[in-house]
């Protein structure tokens, strides 16, 4: 987890989409924000002061030995939203997300 976050960073993830679509909106609900979908891969969350737009596309597997891993570059922009309320937003995004490792 971050301490501060950017107006618009992009993330490669480890993730295929399906499983993205699904974590989505327990990600967004966890951080008590509104949103729909904007286009095909495209969401717009409402934030108290503005908005942000979250935009993924698929990349190439990563392949590690017999590991195969599906990926997305997962595009975050903020509009009108500080840097108070990016973390208020992320913090809980993030935790959603995060998955078990070392």
């Amino acid at each position: 987890m971050q301490s501060s976050y950017p107006q618009a960073f992009e993330r490669d993830m480890a993730t295929s989409e399906a499983e993205w679509l699904a974590a989505l909106p327990r990600a967004i609900g966890a951080a008590q924000a509104s949103w729909r979908f904007e286009g095909p891969r495209q969401a717009m969350v409402s934030l108290p002061s503005g908005h942000l737009l979250i935009g993924w596309e698929p990349l190439p597997e990563r392949r590690i030995a017999l590991l195969v891993m599906q990926r997305l570059l997962v595009r975050f922009r903020f509009e009108g939203v500080d840097e108070g309320q990016r973390l208020a937003f992320m913090k809980p995004f993030d935790l959603t997300l995060q998955r078990g490792g070392g």
